[in-house]
């Protein structure tokens, strides 16, 4: 029965070969399918970003666009003290200067120019008070200032207003809309690049908020970090890859240094608060802390980095140094440690990139609060980008959501350089083996 149910022997190969032929078939089919999941994935990704920086860009370009007005002030002398010129209403002379300009004048109860006063921003007042302090010999005289429009003025001139909408919708009203249109016709209002943005720090005013003590403020914590975490973290893969002898506690220091990068980052912002804030009495809200909490987190990145780059040169390295005469340190510090700096240089770039982008450890130890100006030092209060985003994002003020965007776009930015760093100077002392 077995052999009458075995098909004849020269039929044999054939089937053999059919069957070998549906076999590869079926796997060059499974590698195809498996090459377009990958496809797929990779165009997935793509349009992800895609959609991400296309958002950001669409509602954080318009931030870079200011639109200021030149308004001729006559500084009444019957208006300002010389001797106390800060007792002047200076905002409300600039209103009267614009309600001149457009033909108008203000009611008793100052009505007209309280409503004028929402178009023009409080910078405008503020030069002018800067002026008469600077030279008091200016009043009785008629100033210049330019300055921006206030941040609703500044939306709609940018179409972020819809003016077709009924007047109880939005927040100019059908006469502020027209005054607008008449400033822009009379010549006074003008755009250009906002620099503004870039060279201010924080404000309660959306027109006058700029990202300048942000920026600071991220650049003197970064330093913290890296001055600490780099140092000691790549002395410590040093020691536990090339001295420290292999036994149990060797093996359990890895294993909590392999557990501590994945440790959520804001037990590291409660651990700096305990320890730097409540115990070493480091200054709340300043860089000095914030960069130490960062170098707390940013610490097994590094080692782990160094110890790959460290383990990828050939032991023949060591070897031949050892064989010339060379002591273990200076095999390590002088052969080894530097054709590994590829891999360590990148590392420490890396982990920095990440701490930039840190928000929740900074909110632990008090970087959240309102910070007008730029920082001078180390321990006065600062604020950085990922927290000033995260202020702007949940102010009431539209104006502020936009400026939220182009805060996005500034810190995409000085991440996208640090990567970019750490590439070109992986390829540029990269060496293959």
């Amino acid at each position: 029965m077995t052999d009458a149910a075995l098909p004849p022997a020269g039929a044999q190969p054939a089937l053999q070969r059919s069957a070998i032929e549906a076999r590869l078939k079926a796997r060059r089919a499974r590698e195809a399918r498996f090459r377009w999941y990958g496809r797929l994935a990779i165009t997935a990704a793509l349009l992800f970003l895609a959609v991400l920086l296309g958002r950001i860009v669409s509602q954080g370009y318009t931030t870079f666009v200011d639109y200021r007005m030149s308004v001729p002030v006559y500084l009444d002398p019957a208006r300002i003290d010389p001797t106390d010129p800060t007792g002047a209403n200076y905002d409300l002379m600039v209103a009267d200067a614009v309600l001149a300009k457009l033909g108008e004048t203000d009611d008793a109860l100052g009505t007209t120019s309280g409503k004028l006063m929402a178009l023009l921003s409080t910078d405008l007042g503020f030069q002018l008070l800067d002026k008469v302090r600077a030279d008091p010999r200016l009043i009785g005289q008629t100033v210049t200032v330019t300055g921006p429009v206030r941040a609703d003025a500044s939306l709609y001139f940018k179409g972020l207003v819809d003016a077709s909408a009924a007047e109880t919708d939005r927040k100019l009203d059908d006469r502020q809309i027209a005054w607008l249109e008449k400033l822009r016709s009379l010549g006074m209002v003008s755009s250009g690049f906002n620099t503004s943005f870039l060279t201010r720090s924080d404000s309660t005013e959306p027109e006058q908020a700029g990202v300048l003590g942000a920026v600071v403020g991220s650049a003197l914590m970064l330093l913290v970090t890296g001055l600490l975490s780099v140092p000691i973290g790549v002395l410590a893969a040093v020691y536990l890859e090339e001295f420290a002898p292999k036994n149990r506690w060797t093996s359990i220091i890895e294993v909590n240094i392999n557990n501590l990068a994945a440790v959520p980052s804001i037990v590291y912002g409660l651990l700096g608060l305990a320890v730097f804030i409540n115990w070493l009495a480091v200054p709340r809200s300043s860089p000095l802390v914030g960069g130490l909490v960062l170098a707390l987190m940013s610490l097994p990145t590094v080692i782990i980095a160094t110890r790959s780059a460290l383990k990828a040169v050939p032991p023949s390295i060591r070897e031949a140094a050892l064989g010339v005469g060379a002591s273990r340190t200076q095999t390590v510090f002088h052969h080894v440690l530097p054709l590994a700096m590829p891999g360590v240089m990148t590392g420490a770039i890396l982990s920095l990139a990440h701490a930039l982008g840190e928000t929740a450890p900074l909110l632990m130890v008090g970087m959240v609060s309102f910070v007008p100006g730029v920082p001078a030092g180390f321990t006065e209060s600062a604020t950085v980008l990922p927290v000033q985003v995260f202020i702007w994002e949940n102010a009431s003020e539209r104006a502020f959501h936009e400026r939220t965007a182009a805060a996005i776009m500034v810190l995409l930015v000085f991440m996208i350089v640090m990567n970019l760093a750490a590439i070109l100077l992986r390829r540029r002392f990269e060496r293959r083996w």
